[in-house]
């Protein structure tokens, strides 16, 4: 994913993925082409660095039978962003077996997560929410419908 386009171009790098897709942890590298007008991190790339990766942890342990959004997003920038940029995100098995509950038979289900962006200092520079939509695929719940007596 370092090397898709709007990740690439706008200095983001996938550090990593967990095997069981519970977390990853991606960079931003600030350069002289990430940069806003006063030398520090340009707040689109902060919040670009933040965009797929709830949606895709929620989306790969939740499986094909759903569909999965990332629906809206919110920063907060706390302290200006400078050498490289860290943002954690984390979605545990627990959450997503209540997203599946939420969702059974085809409910809509709209859900906040949260991270933090830090500098290499430890510093945090921004807090940021993404929000994810669930729903079991219709497929899904039209087949559970069909056999019902």
């Amino acid at each position: 994913m370092s090397l898709w386009p709007p990740n690439l171009f706008s200095g983001i790098r996938v550090r990593r993925f967990s095997d069981d897709w519970a977390e990853a942890v991606v960079d931003l590298h600030v350069n002289r082409f990430t940069r806003n007008y006063v030398g520090t991190a340009f707040g689109g790339s902060m919040l670009a660095m933040t965009d797929p990766y709830f949606f895709m942890l929620v989306m790969h342990q939740l499986g094909r039978d759903y569909v999965v959004w990332d629906t809206r997003g919110e920063i907060e920038f706390l302290k200006p962003g400078r050498g490289v940029l860290t943002a954690r995100f984390q979605v545990s098995p627990e959450q997503v077996a209540e997203l599946r509950a939420r969702a059974a038979g085809g409910a809509k289900v709209r859900e906040w997560f949260e991270t933090t962006i830090t500098a290499s200092s430890g510093d945090v520079v921004a807090r940021c929410r993404r929000e994810v939509f669930v729903r079991e695929k219709r497929r899904v719940t039209e087949s559970q419908l069909s056999d019902v007596p």
